[in-house]
């Protein structure tokens, strides 16, 4: 148990029974009122966000952590498997808790997991991704007007708006933060 007053950004705590992140927090005090911390917070079972104030006294019980970053192996009938590069050891982890991140995961890629009392609770995903392109449709020639882009389809089954000179085989970097295409890997 800690007090309000010692609530840190990228804290765990229970909060209604479910360990929910501390994605910010303030401690105000209002003119000739009792101070209190305004918190902003995420639930990790079903990741919806809330503003929660708290007394400066209020005891809030914290959550042991431990972020691993892990190298993903391959996925088996909605099953992630994750393998730790120094233990060897591995974890699975549902589609679930998985999400949208498994249009960005390919062998051998490596991302941040979270575990609250040692169960996995949260995935961090690199700022971008290299994904290789498996489908595109040919640009047309003699089209150059300016921005033109089309559909193309990564290896990890993703369709993303591209230029139109990029082509079948060719990999290119891909915003995990909003699906967006970056540029080619190369560049």
């Amino acid at each position: 148990m800690t007090s309000a007053n010692n609530l840190r950004k990228g804290h765990v705590i229970k909060y209604q029974g479910h360990p929910h992140l501390v994605l910010d927090m303030h401690h105000r005090t209002p003119g000739n009122l009792r101070a209190f911390v305004q918190a902003k917070l995420r639930n990790l079972k079903n990741q919806r966000s809330t503003d929660v104030r708290f007394s400066t006294s209020e005891d809030i019980e914290k959550l042991t952590t431990d972020r691993q970053t892990l190298e993903f192996s391959y996925v088996d009938r909605g099953s992630y498997s994750f393998m730790n590069t120094e233990t060897f050891e591995s974890i699975e982890i549902s589609e679930e808790l998985i999400g949208n991140a498994k249009n960005y995961l390919v062998p051998n890629s490596e991302v941040e997991i979270l575990f609250v009392e040692n169960v996995p609770v949260d995935i961090t995903l690199p700022s971008s991704v290299v994904l290789k392109v498996t489908e595109s449709a040919e640009g047309i020639r003699g089209d150059t007007a300016s921005n033109v882009q089309k559909p193309a389809t990564v290896e990890t089954g993703l369709v993303v708006q591209v230029p139109l000179f990029i082509k079948v085989d060719e990999e290119i970097r891909i915003s995990t933060a909003d699906g967006s295409y970056m540029g080619r890997a190369k560049d």
